[in-house]
């Protein structure tokens, strides 16, 4: 067997059994893992501070390794501290966040770039307050071709001006090139990778490819981390993050399962 279908298979048993996707709106999220997406927040926002930029995209090595959830949930977070948020599905193949919050997917991202609807048709507005919500619509054809297109790089420099943040859910990048083809047009891209899930040969052709293409790495996100001991036998968790070279690397521990 390939590592891919072992990496593919190991992550298909970490899936939850009901399929469902847990955000910071459920109330099974747990305090621990709320403090650890907003520890996340704080050093993004750091990392973007020096930056006039404000879009990212979040993406994987390979699927199943959390990254349609972190997306979603870094967006509440960041609607949180009462920021104005959008989150993009940019994921033309095999999009989730209509899923994630709930929502009908006939318009979104798709028809947009080709000209059949406005923003203002596609858009889902304040899904919490300050989050607004842009699915991918219909899969089509050319999927790299649509992100890479002068509309998409219009569409977001029009965009960066009414909102504080730009969230892009995004392919992994080692499986299609798409989400490299917006290094030119957002401030870096945040990298997922999933714990006893991910190879390390995996993760560093993913942070390579990157590179290639001019894209800057605003950090890493292992998931799926095992929670630690903290005092008298308490379950915690684990964090970590530091800056290397223009990178940095987080780590955080939470319990959700995810199919993305």
């Amino acid at each position: 067997m390939s590592t891919d279908k072992k990496t593919k298979k190991t992550a298909s048993k970490k899936r939850s059994a009901s399929g469902k996707y847990i955000t910071l709106l459920d109330k099974e999220f747990s305090f621990q893992t709320t403090e650890a997406f907003k520890t996340l927040r704080t050093n993004l926002l750091f990392s973007l501070s020096t930056r006039n930029n404000k879009t990212f995209a979040v993406t994987s090595a390979m699927q199943h390794e959390g990254k349609s959830t972190t997306a979603a949930n870094l967006a509440i977070t960041f609607a949180q501290m009462q920021a104005k948020v959008l989150i993009i599905d940019a994921d033309l193949r095999k999009p989730v966040q209509h899923k994630i919050f709930k929502l009908k997917n006939k318009l979104g991202l798709c028809t947009l770039l080709c000209g059949m609807h406005s923003f203002n048709e596609v858009v889902n507005e304040n899904i919490i307050p300050g989050l607004d919500v842009m699915t991918s619509g219909p899969i089509p054809p050319n999927p790299s071709e649509m992100l890479a297109s002068e509309n998409m790089k219009t569409l977001l420099k029009e965009l960066s001006q009414y909102y504080d943040y730009i969230i892009i859910d995004t392919p992994p990048v080692n499986i299609v090139s798409d989400t490299l083809t917006l290094s030119d047009s957002i401030a870096g891209i945040v990298l997922i990778a999933m714990s006893d899930v991910t190879t390390y040969d995996s993760y560093q052709h993913a942070v390579e490819s990157i590179k290639f293409a001019g894209g800057n790495l605003l950090g890493a996100v292992i998931t799926k981390t095992p929670a630690g001991t903290g005092k008298g036998g308490r379950r915690g968790y684990k964090r970590g993050y530091r800056y290397n070279y223009g990178y940095g690397d987080y780590g955080y521990g939470y319990s959700y399962s995810s199919k993305d």
